[in-house]
């Protein structure tokens, strides 16, 4: 029997293929560059977080910010500034990136105003009176604060637009492992050699500034990256606007007990910063000052198993869930910390900074690849920034309660109230735990 042509018109129709979605086309996009921007991003961590790390590692800044005002309370406050600038950025960036289709741009810029920041504290160190120099340096430390809490938002959505979910573990495994070979290696000339022999008449002011040249050699690394653009993303809209939707974006199942758990784990750092001094009161007391070198020895420590251990906490999280890897690195960094407590050498100090160096590297790991498991994309910028500013705030009162309190008290009492936060915090994210094999993704 012949068909009629609008019959067999109407066949074709049905069996031509269905045009691609524009969510199909932008998962198309992600696969396509996936190989590149994973690259970009390994590249970008290698240099910049080594060089980040030497400024923020609980050893060079601390023990620089005592020699300059021989005061725990003092360099409580001056390390505050920081998280402050943080605290205030975070949900002013989410709102910047929000309805932005191109992210990286704003990384871009935002990323050389933070390291601008980080050259002017080595040119506080090399050319200012230690009065001078230690407001300059609280100056640019609020100042690199509020630019990273920017930054920080921008990057963590840029993964969650970049990475599939399944291997974000084993991407930033990848960059701290990486990361942390390069830093150990570079943290040991600032120690052993900038600042044991005080080169440039100021080693820690070298050592910034060799901070200042890594950062920016990672900065140019983003630039490879290949950004795809979202189908759909927020018009813009006022500060305000957003944030009288956080509420209904905090509702989102298990986002809360995150929020509480990874704000508590937050507060604990508190005790960060004056482990490097508790080190300096131990070895003094044990009639061997802690000098350059031993400040060397206690930063790779500090990083180098922790560069060896962060992948295995990353491929951990893609399998078994991020909840389970980041209750285990706070266990590991708590014991680590009572362990603290009865280390009086050298070389005991140095396993101890070791452990913690393992528990806080899987907790940033954990804490980041968790936080984006919560929220549609269009809701993610406002979500991360919301738990940014939390846990900045923490990271800002910290210092500063910290810093009190070990001088009205001890660096022990201290340390035994940043173990009971570690506990309630561990108690309040057992409530999401879930075990969530994911299948991997060749590269």
């Amino acid at each position: 029997m012949l068909e009629t042509r609008g019959e067999s018109d109407q066949a074709g129709a049905a069996q031509a293929p269905e045009p691609p979605n524009a969510e199909q086309v932008f998962a198309e996009e992600v696969n396509k560059n996936l190989r590149r921007n994973y690259f970009a991003l390994l590249l970008h961590g290698v240099f910049g977080m080594t060089g980040f790390r030497l400024l923020q590692a609980p050893t060079f800044l601390p023990a620089y910010l005592f020699v300059l005002s021989g005061s725990p309370t003092v360099v409580g406050f001056v390390l505050a500034a920081q998280h402050i600038g943080a605290t205030l950025a975070s949900l002013p960036g989410g709102n910047l990136i929000s309805h932005r289709k191109k992210v990286v741009p704003v990384f871009m810029w935002v990323g050389g105003a933070m390291r601008a920041s980080v050259l002017a504290i080595a040119l506080a160190g090399f050319f200012l009176p230690p009065g001078p120099a230690l407001w300059t340096i609280g100056v640019s430390l609020f100042l690199f604060g509020a630019f990273n809490g920017m930054q920080s938002v921008a990057f963590q959505f840029t993964v969650s637009k970049l990475i599939p979910m399944a291997i974000r573990g084993r991407l930033m495994g990848f960059r701290n492992f990486f990361a942390g070979i390069v830093a150990a290696g570079v943290a040991y000339m600032g120690g052993g050699y900038f600042i044991e022999h005080d080169v440039f008449s100021n080693g820690y002011a070298t050592t910034f500034l060799l901070a200042f040249i890594l950062t920016t050699i990672g900065l140019l690394g983003l630039k490879q990256i290949r950004e795809p653009e979202p189908p759909n993303v927020r018009p813009p809209a006022r500060l305000m606007d957003r944030l009288r939707e956080l509420p209904a974006q905090t509702r989102t199942p298990g986002f809360m007990r995150f929020l509480v758990s990874s704000t508590l784990a937050s507060l604990a750092i508190a005790a960060v910063p004056f482990y490097v001094l508790f080190a300096k009161q131990e070895m003094a007391a044990s009639g061997e000052p802690l000098g350059g070198y031993g400040l060397g020895v206690l930063t790779i420590s500090f990083m180098l198993i922790q560069t060896f251990v962060t992948p295995a906490w990353g491929i951990l999280g893609d399998r078994f869930g991020n909840s389970w890897t980041f209750i285990g690195s706070i266990v590991v960094w708590g014991l680590s910390l009572v362990a603290m407590l009865f280390a009086h050498d050298l070389f005991w100090l140095a396993v101890v900074f070791s452990g913690l160096g393992i528990g806080i590297g899987g907790l940033q790991i954990a804490g980041q690849n968790l936080l984006l498991e919560y929220g549609s994309r269009d809701d993610q910028p406002m979500m991360i920034a919301l738990a940014s500013m939390a846990s900045s705030a923490m990271f800002a009162a910290g210092p500063i309660l910290g810093g009190a309190l070990a001088e009205a008290t001890s660096y022990t009492a201290l340390f035994l109230v940043a173990i009971v936060v570690k506990v309630f915090s561990v108690w309040v994210i057992v409530g999401n735990l879930r075990r969530r094999p994911l299948p991997g993704i060749d590269l």
